[in-house]
């Protein structure tokens, strides 16, 4: 993450408290950590790029644990200056081993961990659970695991595998490689590369949106704090200024921001379905004539439009996002003003969205075809272009083609690790979610493309009716027809 608040004041009158902070003798006393801290001007955190902590949204760095950073250092009157680990287990680490001031990563309060650190106030609670992939036989305890279970190494989740191995002699894990994180396990399951991992229940909730066949088998600890973690030594100075701060900050706004980040989550895919169904009867035909006019505009299919905004908005003209992004699509300030359009106006929303994509679709290199082009430009379309373009080069260097869909859409998570987005020009990305993004897209494109069809004498289909195939005319940017695209799985 290229843009990470690093930033460490080079005033003069900061020298000169440092300065005025250092002994001028063996009996002077040494500057508390909190006035160091000051007189550096800039907090030094371990953290993770995680959906939960600290990752690049599209109005910059964004999360629950980096927005109550952000205000601790505002209190503070400093900088933060973000050091990222692979997990959080390497966070608590660089705390015990006093590499940083302070860890936020997600990180559970543990009896192991509390003897190596100490943790402030908790910022939220949640349970460890066990994610298998929908379609498999639902466990119900961990006798009943038939296939590879992988955890963090020193997690939470491993601390209760260790403690339960007497009462299952039989239980076996594997500890994932060092630069794997939790939500990298998560990923593997989703795509059939691992049987069962242990998370806890907010990373697996916000995962779940992205990838809706995660399913949680059992509950697998008692509800644990998550906290915040400072060194255990004898000056407590910063980890006062932190407790003050939290305590100051209250229950009410922790809970607001909670609900920020984490109130939306939790509609698992057959409820989704179930929703989308009902909102295709009473939502779609209020904006259907409006996806239709900006598709004809633009030279796009207007379910594809339709799909996005639902994924967006689930079709809302007053949404508003975390990060202030508003409207049925979605659209930032700075986008809204380049599309010249109001987009707390429905039309002009839907008109500013389709706007936007085709212009992603027109930056794109002309040699990548449809669909491969379509699934890329939405990729853009949530991540921005500079990242689908970085995306496409690490394909390239995977032995990928960038020109497919399936080499760049293995690419995108990669810009959430360290060693691959650092080789990249525009740094840090929620890769996953780009995927998560696309899959749900052309999911809602495909079933709107089944129940907007018509039959050869111009009637709706229904169940257990035959569809006209639909061809997309030359200048429309994505194929038409739901049967000639596989679903993304």
């Amino acid at each position: 993450m290229k843009a990470l608040l690093r930033q460490t004041s080079t005033t003069v009158s900061r020298w000169l408290l440092l300065c005025s902070l250092l002994p001028l003798s063996t009996c002077s006393p040494k500057p508390t950590v909190l006035e160091r801290v000051q007189a550096l001007g800039k907090l030094t955190v371990a953290t993770t790029n995680s959906s939960t902590t600290c990752y690049d949204g599209p109005q910059g760095v964004t999360g629950f644990e980096c927005d109550l950073l952000q205000g601790l250092a505002r209190k503070l009157g400093v900088q933060l200056d973000l050091r990222i680990f692979d997990s959080t287990p390497e966070t608590v680490d660089a705390v015990a081993q006093g590499k940083v001031e302070l860890g936020a990563a997600g990180i559970n309060v543990t009896a192991a961990r509390s003897q190596r650190v100490r943790f402030s106030r908790p910022l939220q609670q949640v349970v460890l659970q066990l994610v298998y992939r929908g379609g498999n036989e639902i466990p119900h305890d961990f006798g009943e695991l038939d296939g590879e279970l992988a955890v963090v190494p020193g997690s939470g989740g491993e601390e209760v595998l260790t403690a339960l191995k007497p009462r299952y002699p039989d239980l076996k894990w594997n500890r994932a490689e060092a630069d794997n994180d939790v939500e990298d396990l998560l990923y593997q399951v989703a795509n059939g590369e691992l049987d069962y991992t242990i998370a806890s229940s907010d990373v697996v909730a916000i995962n779940q949106r992205y990838y809706p066949n995660l399913r949680v088998g059992f509950t697998v600890s008692d509800t644990q704090q998550v906290a915040w973690a400072l060194p255990l030594d004898t000056d407590d100075s910063l980890y006062k200024a932190v407790q003050k701060y939290l305590h100051e900050l209250g229950e009410g706004e922790l809970a607001r921001l909670r609900d920020r980040y984490f109130g939306h989550m939790g509609e698992t895919d057959y409820q989704g379905v179930t929703r989308f169904t009902a909102d295709v009867q009473e939502l779609l035909p209020r904006y259907r004539g409006y996806f239709v006019a900006a598709g004809t505009r633009c030279g796009l299919d207007w379910r594809i439009l339709a799909a996005v905004g639902y994924q967006e908005s689930h079709w809302n003209p007053a949404a508003v996002s975390p990060t202030g992004v508003r409207g049925l699509m979605m659209l930032t300030t700075d986008t809204a003003a380049a599309m010249e359009v109001n987009r707390e106006n429905a039309a002009e929303s839907i008109r500013g969205g389709a706007l936007y994509l085709q212009r992603i679709l027109a930056q794109l290199p002309p040699q990548i075809g449809d669909p491969d082009r379509t699934w890329m430009a939405l990729a853009a379309y949530n991540q921005g272009i500079g990242h689908l373009l970085d995306a496409r080069e690490l394909a390239a260097q995977l032995g990928g083609d960038p020109n497919r869909w399936v080499d760049v859409r293995n690419a995108l998570p990669l810009l959430t690790r360290e060693r691959w987005f650092k080789k990249t020009r525009h740094g840090y990305a929620r890769g996953r979610e780009a995927v998560g993004f696309v899959g749900n897209v052309r999911n809602y494109y495909d079933m709107l493309s089944w129940m907007t069809q018509t039959d050869a004498d111009g009637k709706p289909a229904g169940p257990g009716q035959p569809v006209a195939s639909a061809k997309a005319p030359a200048e429309t940017a994505v194929l038409r027809s739901a049967d000639a695209v596989p679903l993304l799985r």
